[in-house]
């Protein structure tokens, strides 16, 4: 049912979460950047936000979804399309079914 697919209890979310900052920590490595020089080229005056969220806290602001692709050299679609698996994945289910992230 589509109302089953939308709920999320706490715990879901943080899994949810705490595996996308798995992912974005990977991405971040990949890339060759320490937190500090992520957060420097993303103009964000703590780097201990990319820390946070790593560690499954916190969200990267939708109005930045882009600048965070092009600093960590990813393509923005598949990029967002991870995130919204992540942060939203009743929404990213109703909109992509059964289609690998």
């Amino acid at each position: 049912m589509l109302v089953d697919t939308l709920k999320r209890n706490p715990e879901e979310t943080r899994e949810h979460r705490l595996t996308l900052g798995l992912w974005l920590k990977q991405v971040r490595e990949d890339a060759g950047l320490s937190q500090r020089e992520l957060a420097d080229r993303l103009s964000l005056d703590y780097y201990t936000f990319i820390s946070q969220l790593e560690n499954g806290r916190g969200r990267i602001p939708v109005h930045r979804y882009a600048e965070w692709a092009e600093a960590l050299g990813q393509e923005p679609r598949a990029f967002v399309k991870t995130l919204l698996s992540h942060y939203e994945p009743g929404t990213y289910e109703i909109l992509f079914g059964d289609d690998a992230a």
